[in-house]
Parts: structure tokens; C-alpha cells; sequence
């Protein structure tokens, strides 16, 4: 063969060796996603629509880079379980735990797959994490506020409501981070020498009871701790709430966008848009272990104006000026 014709032919095999390198380098990652409230008619424009931002903000395409496997509870901590199982199963790449008791299956099936908390109540004291610093397994990720705003939450509540002597508090007994919540609450109402009045709700189906509970107790007011089952039912809480006249306060402003009067907390979206740092960091190599987990930087404090004027109340002037959100 003549050496003109040996080089036209690596010339035409060189053609199409970026194309396949490509292919190989290239790996369609596989994330699963476990939520425990309900799938929202439309991805992206809900909370859960915000990793999927987070992603495009590191220069992922989904579907080009890596292909999304959603899971939800619909607010049925019983299906976790099930959910876990099958994205493990599925051998996924990474796993997003969108809620504490999501997290709680998928650390006790798998010790392998790195596993990235989108919002975790205490996961040192719930044994998810050796510490923040350094978590030392397979779970890192976010942690969120609810015990460390627990006792903010009662004092704005008590400072809106300050003729309530008895204060509610809805509690679902299969989330592991509730009871510390419980803890700190009853410590703050004692301080004030209120009393807690506590009904549970671990489905759908026994919120009417727990309403009842509430009724009979002469509860003026309801906190209502974060929970995947509580956000999905959050509009007929606020229903309750209003029919009964009961002020009510949340980590979460969606329940005030709802008809509750106050939330104060961390922003779930701006939660799980900062977990696609983690996944990035996944992508690139790192291991969980070493990757430390954080914790939210800045508290929200919003006030519906429109459900103050219903239920009577005269919010205080120094409650006003500390809102980060006030809805007319």
C-alpha cells in the first residue's frame, strides 16, 4: 500500500475517534430522587424543581448528562420503604433523600451508594452522620433548621397571638426528627407557661381526629412542624386553622402562601437547589464521607396581613419590621 493511501486511511479512521471517546468519557448518570410529599403536576415549578435548576447551574442537561428517577410518598410515610427499595434496586448513582424520613430506609439498604440529604432534621443525633464535619459513610447533604427555629417559632407565635394560653401542635409519630422538636417546644411553652396541646397524624385519613383533638382543647393557636404529609394537606390545615380562629406558624412559607398567618425557616427550594452541589461533587469523584454537611445560612420570617385581619389579630410593629415577606 502506498504511504499516501496508509495515511488517507488514519485520517479517516482518526475522523471518527473524537465522536467515540466522546461516547465513552461521557456517562449518562442515573439520580434517584425520593420525596415524601406529593408529585406536583408540573416539576418545574415546584420545590422539587429547584434541583433540576441547581443542576443547570453547574452546566448539567438532564437527559444528556444524567437521567432523573422520582419517587414520592404522596405524604405516605408507610410507602418510603417500597420507594427506597426500588431505587437501590436500580443500582441509581446517587440517591437525593428529599425529606428525614426518607433518609432513613434508603442509609439501612444501602451502604454503597452515595446518599445526599436535601433537608434532614438532627442527622448526627439520628445516626446518619458521624458529625457535620466529617460524616464518615455513604450520607452527606443538608441539614435543615427545625430544631435550632423550634423556640423562635413559639416566641413569634406567642408575640402575634398573646391572649393564647394553650398552643397546638400537629406531630406524625413515624417522623424521627419530630420528637426532638416536641422537646424543645415544651421547654419554650414552659418558660412562657403556656400550655402544649399535641395531636397526631401519621396519614390522611387522621387529621380530622387530630382536628377534633385541637377543637375540644381550645387551642388558640398551631404550630406545625415540617413534614412531607403535613406540606401536602398544608391547605386544609389552614382551613382548620382559620374556621377554629387559630393562629398558626410554620418553617415553611408555603403554608402561609396556604392561609396560614406566619412561617419561619429556611427555604425548602433554596435547599434543594444547593443539593446539586453535592451531586456535582459526586460526578467529579468525591466521596461522601469527606463532603460536609451544611447547614442553612439565613431564616425567613413571613406574615399574611390578609389572615391577621381575619382572625382579628393586630400583629406587632417589631414583628413587622423583622418580615422578610409580608403578604397583603
Amino acid at each position: 500500500m502506498r504511504r499516501r493511501d496508509v495515511l488517507a486511511l488514519i485520517g479517516a479512521a482518526a475522523a471518527g475517534w473524537p465522536i467515540a471517546a466522546t461516547a465513552q468519557e461521557r456517562k449518562l448518570w442515573q439520580v434517584g430522587f425520593l420525596a415524601g410529599g406529593a408529585r406536583p403536576a408540573e416539576l418545574s415549578g415546584s420545590l422539587y424543581g429547584a434541583f433540576l435548576l441547581g443542576m443547570q447551574d453547574f452546566g448539567y442537561v438532564e437527559r444528556r448528562d444524567y437521567v432523573m428517577h422520582w419517587r414520592f410518598a404522596e405524604g405516605r410515610d408507610e410507602l418510603l420503604n417500597g420507594l427506597a427499595a426500588e431505587l437501590v434496586d436500580a443500582r441509581m448513582d446517587v440517591i437525593v433523600a428529599g425529606a428525614t424520613a426518607a433518609v432513613v430506609p434508603l442509609k439501612r439498604l444501602t451502604n454503597n451508594i452515595p446518599i445526599v440529604m436535601g433537608t434532614a432534621i438532627d442527622p448526627v443525633g439520628l445516626g446518619f452522620v458521624a458529625n457535620l464535619a466529617r460524616p464518615g459513610g455513604n450520607v452527606t447533604g443538608l441539614a435543615n433548621s427545625q430544631d435550632d427555629t423550634a423556640g423562635k417559632q413559639f416566641e413569634f407565635l406567642a408575640r402575634a397571638a398573646p391572649g393564647v394560653s394553650r398552643i397546638g401542635c400537629l406531630m406524625n409519630p413515624r417522623n424521627p426528627g419530630h420528637p426532638a422538636f416536641l422537646e424543645v417546644l415544651r421547654r419554650a411553652a414552659t418558660a412562657v407557661k403556656r400550655e402544649l396541646v399535641t395531636a397526631s397524624v401519621a396519614n390522611g385519613d387522621q387529621f380530622g381526629e387530630a382536628f377534633n383533638i385541637l377543637s375540644n382543647a381550645h387551642a388558640g393557636a398551631l404550630l406545625v412542624p415540617g413534614d412531607p404529609l403535613f406540606l401536602s394537606f398544608r391547605q386544609r390545615i389552614a382551613e382548620f386553622a382559620l374556621q377554629n380562629r387559630m393562629a398558626t406558624i410554620s418553617g415553611r412559607r408555603e403554608y402561609v402562601e396556604a392561609g396560614g398567618l406566619l412561617s419561619y425557616g429556611e427555604r425548602l427550594a433554596d435547599l434543594y437547589r444547593r443539593v446539586a452541589y453535592y451531586v456535582d461533587k459526586l460526578f467529579r469523584g468525591a466521596k461522601p464521607a469527606d463532603l460536609p454537611v451544611q447547614q442553612p445560612t439565613k431564616y425567613y420570617l413571613t406574615i399574611n396581613m390578609k389572615t391577621a385581619k381575619m382572625l382579628g389579630l393586630t400583629i406587632p410593629i417589631e414583628l413587622l419590621a423583622f418580615a422578610d415577606d409580608v403578604i397583603e
